[in-house]
């Protein structure tokens, strides 16, 4: 009996050596790197986790890994904004893992002033309209692609004049004497609400068709970013750009819209006021009726016009290497429906967004012109044409004394 335990338990020995060599065979070295597959750069920080332990590492500066793993054990590849991908352990020790651009999860992050977070966790009031969602139509003005999509944004335009500027207020004013615009910033750069000289629109030197994203910070937690400026909310600017990977595309938008007035203000015609005056020539007197001439003008009609505008753009982008551009041209003719108002503005956008030491520096580099001709008119002639405008229809008419 003693013959026999003792050969088990020298089986038993036997049994466990071979058992843990065959387990210490199984293991082995997992190594690679993770790149982007859009460009190819490398990705540090990327998690690398045996699933369903707690095993795993993160890829290095350059973005490779090394990991001691299990033959048959799934290895997950994850990392902000790119979609997380599985690969089974082989022993592969040169592996390369191409992680791609999770474009539904960037559309959930709001990149803040002080970081990164997710669209449900951000505290403050932020919206966010893009090109998709823009206002259609003949749109010279910035600010119109905006009007009426941002709940609390409240635009007025300034009149119907060829280019005239708008008065933007985000949740109403906060001021009786200071200024209660908000803090306008384009591509990163805030920008005076000042008119420049010779132009009743301080945004107009921004064609319309170069805009990608407006996003609109709307309570004062903007004040923790942008300073006492943002205090009547912030809007974010964000204009479009090349793609790295893009292949060149050339790009032409343009409308012609007609414009006229739909109705005007009823007002006596000639004959009835010289009637008027002839029924109560006691109270004006013979003299005062002579002087009321026979003309019949509808000045109402000669002061406004059909307008005839136009809007073209003409843009070039893509990526040369690791340097993607973007560049167009735009032309606006806008005739208003009152005669001697009209605006004729060009614009020119360049855009380079170079990157070197293997993607670590990113200079973005934007340059915007714009040339205007206005002509604004004599706005006044309206209120006039307005009180003149009863001498109007027939000729030759002749009272009955």
């Amino acid at each position: 009996m003693r013959i026999i335990r003792k050969n088990l338990n020298v089986t038993i020995l036997i049994l466990s050596l071979l058992l843990g060599n065959l387990a210490m065979a199984q293991q082995s070295v997992f190594s690679g790197k993770v790149t982007d597959s859009s460009s190819g750069e490398a990705l540090p920080g990327v998690s690398i986790v045996v699933r369903g332990t707690t095993n795993g590492t993160i890829s290095n500066f350059d973005g490779n890994f090394t990991l001691s793993v299990n033959v048959g054990e799934v290895i997950q590849f994850s990392f902000i904004g790119y979609k997380t991908q599985e690969i089974v352990a082989q022993g592969q020790q040169a592996l390369r893992v191409a992680l791609a651009v999770d474009t539904e999860q960037l559309d959930e992050v709001v990149v803040i002033g002080y970081g990164s977070v997710k669209k449900s966790d951000a505290t403050g009031a932020v919206s966010t309209v893009s090109s998709k969602d823009f206002n259609k139509g003949a749109i010279t003005s910035p600010q119109d692609l905006l009007m009426g999509k941002s709940a609390g944004v409240v635009i007025t335009t300034a009149g119907g004049a060829p280019g005239s500027g708008a008065t933007i207020r985000i949740r109403g004013g906060s001021s009786l004497n200071a200024s209660n615009d908000p803090l306008i910033i384009i591509d990163g750069v805030p920008i005076a609400n000042d008119n420049i000289s010779g132009s009743s629109n301080f945004l107009a030197f921004v064609n319309p068709n170069d805009i990608e994203t407006f996003t609109v910070l709307k309570d004062a937690s903007s004040t923790a970013i942008y300073g006492s400026r943002a205090s009547n909310g912030v809007i974010l600017i964000t204009t479009k750009k090349g793609k790295v990977g893009s292949a060149m595309r050339i790009a032409y938008d343009g409308n012609t819209s007609v414009s006229s007035a739909t109705k005007f203000m009823d007002v006596y015609s000639g004959d009835q006021i010289r009637q008027i005056a002839f029924d109560h020539k006691d109270l004006f007197g013979a003299d005062s009726f002579n002087k009321l001439w026979t003309e019949n003008t509808n000045w109402q009609k000669e002061i406004f016009r059909d307008a005839i505008s136009q809007d073209h753009n003409l843009s070039v982008s893509g990526a040369y290497k690791t340097l993607p551009y973007r560049i167009s041209i735009g032309y606006t003719d806008q005739n208003g429906i009152m005669k001697n108002t009209d605006m004729q503005r060009m614009t020119a956008s360049v855009s380079l967004d170079p990157s070197f030491l293997e993607g670590d520096l990113i200079m973005n580099i934007n340059a915007k012109g714009m040339t205007t001709d206005n002509n604004f008119g004599d706005t006044g002639g309206i209120g006039i044409s307005y009180q003149n405008g009863s001498y109007e229809t027939c000729n030759g008419w002749q009272p009955t004394f």
